[in-house]
């Protein structure tokens, strides 16, 4: 059995902490080092006390250093705020060592794009040709030769799952698609916010960033490339009052008129090979409970013949799938693992 040892930049955020919750258990992969500037100094079992007892309790967290990360890891996990992650990457790379970046600074191909929906300039842009963006269920062969990965967002997982089959197969127009995508109140970080506080998120659901979501450009490349043409898609985001978990509802129009059935049967065959992409039976309906903690996209579809419309409807964990699931899966693929490795578990229902 392989030893992996794993370096993650950015242990404190939601991220980071479901990282090291996914890595105390992996059988192949363990956390080396795990650094924070705030908290360097601490051990994980103290810092999280349920990792108390697991294979990461004891790792102290360290000030990140590239140096370092790069003497004594194998791999490293990115889970940083965009901006922070491309110098940690370029070092990494410079030393040979794989990166599986969970921040934007690499999903996005065209620099002045992101400098545009992130409000800086790209001061690596030589690396994003080299990024391979971690879908698994569509770059899993890319992603297996590749040194940098760029994990996708969380929003743009349920999505484009939920898009692709019916892209490939020219079931719906390119235009005119809205996704509408609501999210626990996780997906905004831990970082302390108003907005985020129990009392502004309890008991109360409201609609943020309608028409500027930094999302928007990842989820119009990825779909593009698909379609094989310029596409645009309105999307629009939703804060729900859950800890965890993304549900998107994309509105599409039908090229021809089909069958429920026929659809269903297609996306069926389309995800036959994919383990964690679950196509609901006909008459149900995806809900985030029942992907909670698990690297799962569950995909509910319905045809409304009065409009000639597609209704699919994606329920992921943000965290998991959305997020550090998604990063280790592709790092199980950097590091010559099966996908699969210490990701397959139950969701946590209640």
């Amino acid at each position: 059995m392989k030893d992996i040892k794993a370096g993650l930049v950015g242990v404190t955020g939601y991220t980071g902490m479901e990282m090291a919750r996914l890595l105390a258990t992996h059988p192949s992969m363990r956390l080396v080092r795990a650094t924070s500037r705030s908290q360097a100094g601490a051990v994980l079992g103290n810092l999280f006390p349920g990792l108390r007892a697991t294979a990461c309790a004891d790792v102290q967290v360290s000030v990140p250093e590239a140096d370092d990360l790069a003497r004594n890891c194998d791999v490293v996990f990115l889970a940083v705020p965009h901006g922070a992650a491309m110098d940690f990457a370029a070092e990494l790379l410079k030393a040979g060592v794989p990166v599986v970046d969970l921040s934007a600074d690499f999903r996005l191909r065209d620099p002045q794009v992101y400098a545009q929906w992130y409000g800086q300039e790209h001061r690596h842009p030589e690396l994003l040709s080299q990024a391979v963006y971690g879908l698994p269920e569509i770059n899993a062969e890319a992603v297996a030769k590749a040194k940098l990965i760029a994990n996708p967002g969380c929003y743009p997982t349920s999505v484009i799952l939920g898009l692709y089959p019916a892209l490939k197969n020219g079931l719906v127009h390119t235009s005119d698609i809205v996704a509408d995508s609501k999210s626990g109140a996780t997906g905004s970080g831990r970082k302390a916010a108003v907005g985020s506080l129990f009392c502004e998120v309890s008991d109360t659901f409201r609609a943020y960033n309608l028409g500027k979501h930094r999302h928007t450009p990842e989820i119009e490349q990825e779909v593009s490339l698909v379609a094989g043409e310029d596409m645009r898609i309105s999307f629009n985001t939703h804060l729900l009052p859950i800890n965890r978990g993304i549900l998107s509802t994309i509105y599409t129009k039908l090229t021809q008129e089909r069958t429920v059935e026929d659809i269903h049967a297609l996306y069926t065959d389309f995800y036959a090979d994919a383990p964690w992409v679950r196509v609901l039976p006909l008459g149900e309906l995806p809900e985030t409970r029942w992907v909670r903690g698990t690297m799962f996209c569950d995909i509910g579809l319905v045809v409304d013949p009065r409009t000639n419309r597609l209704l699919i409807v994606t329920a992921i964990d943000n965290l998991c799938r959305g997020a550090s699931g998604q990063a280790l899966a592709n790092a199980n693929l950097v590091c010559g693992l099966p996908l699969q490795s210490g990701l397959d578990f139950a969701a946590l229902a209640p």
